[in-house]
């Protein structure tokens, strides 16, 4: 079954300010979390119990899975050195 993948406002707007090449590859990234929600490139987050990230390139895709629901909320968009100043 596959899962179902939000965008929290700050990772929508994160999304609509990247420049238009960038947006283009990070497009597929949620699609391919639907089907599999922890890929084998996935990487645990230590701070919380349910965040896992994904890379597309510098930027970096956090987000929760929530398995009873079967949603993933992505929090972020952003690029490598920016990604973790500011937690949502």
């Amino acid at each position: 079954m596959a899962y179902t993948v939000l965008l929290s406002p700050h990772a929508d707007r994160d999304r609509r300010a990247l420049p238009d090449q960038v947006r283009r590859r990070i497009r597929e990234a949620p699609v391919a979390l639907e089907i599999e929600p922890r890929p084998s490139d996935a990487v645990k987050l230590t701070a919380a119990r349910h965040r896992w990230r994904v890379r597309v390139g510098d930027y970096r895709i956090p987000y929760e899975a929530d398995d009873a629901s079967q949603q993933l909320l992505v929090l972020r968009i952003a690029h490598q050195r920016d990604v973790y100043r500011q937690e949502v």
